[in-house]
């Protein structure tokens, strides 16, 4: 199973406070380098602060472009990784062991489940093209 690890938006990371410290940025890397030797760790981003972004917000035929920055602060996402282990359980174990980079100590991370095409159910026939592609 693949899961994206969403670290989510913090008043400092929004507002590219102080970013982390040298100590914090080594033991961030040497976990993830832990990771990607196991096998587990697929993908890991930061993002940049929404004033640097854009959202397309659709309407029917309609599409009307949003520039950052973003509001509701407390629901965006701030970097992820994805990652794969056998169960949500050992994604949630995997995370609990994450360096808090944070500077005021404080974070979220959610964990969410990325689809595969089992999930879709038996009434789900893939193209055969999109069969061939390996995860």
């Amino acid at each position: 199973m693949r899961f994206i690890l969403m670290g989510m938006v913090t008043k400092e990371s929004e507002a590219a406070a102080a970013p982390p410290t040298a100590e914090q940025f080594a033991a961030m890397q040497r976990y993830n380098e832990e990771l990607a030797k196991a096998g587990i760790l697929l993908a890991a981003e930061g993002l940049t602060a929404t004033s640097k972004g854009a959202r397309v917000k659709f309407s029917g035929d309609k599409r009307t472009v949003i520039d950052g920055p973003f509001t509701e602060s407390k629901e965006l996402v701030a970097g992820f990784s994805i990652v794969q282990v056998k169960s949500l359980q050992e994604a949630v174990e995997l995370v609990k062991r994450t360096p808090n980079v944070f500077p005021n100590g404080e974070a979220v991370i959610e964990i969410r489940k990325l689809m595969d095409v089992e999930d879709f159910g038996d009434q789900f026939t893939p193209n055969e093209e999109i069969a061939k592609v390996k995860y």
